[in-house]
């Protein structure tokens, strides 16, 4: 939804959420890491002090120099920057069009103790999640709203509702871009996770972990730890 292509079909939401760096994650995993090395080389290892909306359009530039090919996502930058929970709304642009935001300490607490992560391989080098699309103004309507639905999820604390909204994320990503869900990847999570928890989906295209929302322990997971 962060890239201009989607977004200008049907706009729609994104929710990310800024997380301790307690852990090094795998590279090419969907969790943002080489925004983080960029945004080492610009701050150091610390959050810059300042605007968060300033510091996060930096950090976007920095990492997108003029020719680049492939725009990376503002969403990763405004997660890394942005304090607590956010959902961003986009709308044809590379810049979210509005930023909802909480770092309500219940909130934030919460969705730390429903979130679980389980390592998967990371997306093979050379990986083109684009060579198939099927830019569909309903599909994408409903990838924008299953946001809308994580956000008013996590708002209300309900879990049911954010494993279905996280669900039904990965299920579009599949219908609007089949190659962005190895076979592999659905078969772990139909068999695995799909009927065992309220719901879960993937950190990035192609794997790198699985994301799982669970009030019970998840065999093999990380724990992460929302930053307010």
């Amino acid at each position: 939804v962060d890239q201009p292509w989607i977004s200008e079909i049907f706009p729609g939401s994104v929710v990310v959420a800024q997380i301790w760096p307690t852990m090094d994650f795998n590279d090419r995993s969907g969790l943002a890491t080489s925004s983080r090395n960029v945004a080492i080389k610009l701050w150091g290892d610390k959050y810059p002090d300042g605007d968060h909306e300033l510091n996060a359009k930096l950090l976007f530039g920095a990492e997108n120099p003029p020719g680049k090919k492939y725009i990376s996502g503002s969403q990763d930058h405004i997660g890394l920057l942005y304090p607590g929970i956010n959902r961003l709304f986009y709308n044809g642009d590379y810049w979210p069009e509005k930023i909802d935001s909480t770092t309500d300490p219940d909130v934030c607490d919460w969705l730390t103790s429903v979130l679980h992560l389980v390592p998967l391989e990371p997306r093979p080098m050379g990986y083109d999640p684009l060579r198939i699309k099927n830019l569909e103004k309903p599909l994408i309507a409903a990838l924008g709203e299953s946001g809308n639905r994580c956000w008013e999820s996590v708002i209300k604390k309900d879990i049911i509702g954010l494993g279905k909204a996280m669900t039904d994320t990965i299920l579009s990503w599949k219908e609007i871009l089949p190659l962005s869900v190895p076979d592999y990847v659905m078969d772990e999570l139909e068999t695995k996770y799909f009927p065992n928890y309220p719901g879960a989906t993937t950190s990035g295209c192609g794997g790198g972990y699985v994301i799982v929302v669970s009030e019970k322990p998840v065999d093999g997971a990380i724990r992460i730890r929302v930053r307010r």
